[in-house]
């Protein structure tokens, strides 16, 4: 939107966190709690937001890098303060929406919605409300009619006060004239010297200025995040929202009380979640596969009709029609063509299998491109670490791989070769060969008699 700031205020530590982190970068479905109240701005138009940062900066500027503008408070005094650290960026600007960072359960909706209402009505200020059953502990709004009068704090309010159910959210638009002009005129509130945001609502209150209320009906919305209680709480409303939304889009979800999506994740129709299942990060998953039980991905890509079973996989790439599990461990840099079989206690590590080969039980693949069709018998091992650096292993189209085959890096077994079961394979396997390295079989007839004799 034209001439529209957000400005997001980030710079308190968050004491009651308990914690080394900021406040705003503790995570909720998968992300920061910053970056979900940046996802709403974004979402309304807003290309470029402030953020005033203070404690733990270097930290939030690492993690928002690109999506926002840092400004710093160098000394937190309060939240008019933090905002009047804004002002040399608010030149232009006709509105300016100010909100927390620690308020992730806000909806790009309400925002538009707030906004909407403000810039219609021409007022100085709109102030974002809800209704709470249990509204202790958080400012309540006095109004006269539609226009706002003032906002009360919960120890500065009376009985009859206290009895008002709508209050405050810490979110609201200004028009952008009156907000600077309104905070050249606050004072400091204690004897910290800090100055509050809420006192500008006096200023326009004095000077006879119209003020607003927007009232969002999810009072959820209004949740900031300031314990680990709080934090429990945002995570378990956001995570309902992701499941209620992907099983309105057509995903079969067996257990949602014990399935946990991250709010980047995107899945296809006709995806089927089996129980104990968690999808992190950046993952997608394609129509008609079928993830879990108890299955961990991170960053992955699953293809049409694939079934991932008792998997752990972290930025990997399955193809389509694959069959991956039980007990599966697919790491950074793996992928996996359509078809491929890849079984009980296998791990792979940054290797390509390609189109329908197997790699069944049993088995290690690591910095290894594997054939079409080729087949890893159980309990082979690629050697690609000799202590010092690793090497790669190529597998031919249609190779054949005995069990308990140790391939060791650098090496390349030809396409339609075959290496035979409990070889040591070191040097390179041409096309259509067989390889066998072992030594020759010892049979020493009545050795268990002789080993009584000994002992006798």
């Amino acid at each position: 939107m034209p001439n529209l700031v957000a400005v997001i205020m980030a710079a308190g530590k968050g004491t009651r966190m308990k914690s080394k982190l900021p406040k705003v970068m503790h995570s909720l479905a998968g992300k920061p709690l910053i970056e979900h109240v940046l996802d709403a701005v974004t979402q309304v138009g807003i290309k470029r937001p402030l953020v005033i940062v203070g404690h733990g900066r270097e930290i939030i500027e690492d993690s928002i890098f690109g999506r926002a503008e840092m400004v710093v408070q160098t000394e937190q005094l309060g939240t008019g303060h933090a905002v009047m650290q804004a002002l040399p960026y608010l030149e232009d600007a006709q509105t300016v929406l100010v909100l927390s960072g620690d308020q992730p359960l806000l909806s790009s909706e309400t925002l538009h919605a707030l906004i909407n209402l403000h810039q219609a009505q021409g007022v100085s200020a709109t102030v974002l409300t809800s209704y709470m059953e249990q509204p202790f502990g958080y400012g309540r709004v006095i109004k006269n009619g539609d226009d706002l009068v003032r906002i009360v704090e919960e120890k500065d309010a009376t009985p009859d006060e206290r009895q008002i159910r709508e209050i405050n959210t810490g979110t609201y638009c200004f028009k952008g004239s009156a907000l600077k002009d309104a905070l050249t005129k606050i004072t400091p509130q204690n004897a910290q010297g800090e100055y509050y945001l809420t006192e500008v609502f006096d200023v326009f209150l004095n000077l006879g200025e119209k003020m607003l209320t927007y009232c969002t009906m999810d009072s959820h919305e209004a949740l900031g995040v300031n314990s680990r209680g709080q934090l429990a709480e945002a995570e378990a409303i956001f995570r309902e929202r992701i499941l209620e939304h992907w099983m309105n889009e057509g995903v079969t979800l067996v257990d949602p009380s014990s399935t946990f999506i991250d709010a980047d994740v995107e899945l296809a129709r006709d995806v089927t979640i089996l129980p104990f299942t968690r999808l992190m990060g950046k993952t997608r998953i394609e129509e008609d596969a079928v993830i879990g039980p108890q299955t961990s991905l991170e960053n992955c890509t699953v293809g049409c009709g694939s079934e991932v079973i008792y998997t752990v996989a972290k930025d990997a790439a399955i193809g389509e029609r694959c069959h991956i599990g039980p007990f599966t461990y697919l790491r950074p840099g793996t992928r996996l063509e359509s078809d491929v079989k890849v079984g009980d206690f296998v791990e792979i590590k940054n290797s390509l299998i390609e189109t329908g080969a197997k790699v069944p039980h049993l088995s290690y693949i690591g910095d290894t491109h594997v054939g079409k069709s080729a087949n890893i018998g159980a309990g082979t091992i690629t050697c690609n670490y000799d202590g010092v650096n690793k090497y790669p292993t190529k597998i031919g189209d249609y190779a054949f791989i005995g069990s308990n085959t140790n391939l060791v890096a650098p090496l390349e077994v030809g396409d339609y070769a075959v290496t035979g079961a409990g070889s040591t394979i070191t040097k390179n396997v041409p096309a259509e060969a067989l390889a066998v390295e072992r030594s020759q079989q010892v049979i020493k007839a009545h050795w268990h008699k002789r080993k009584d004799e000994i002992g006798g």
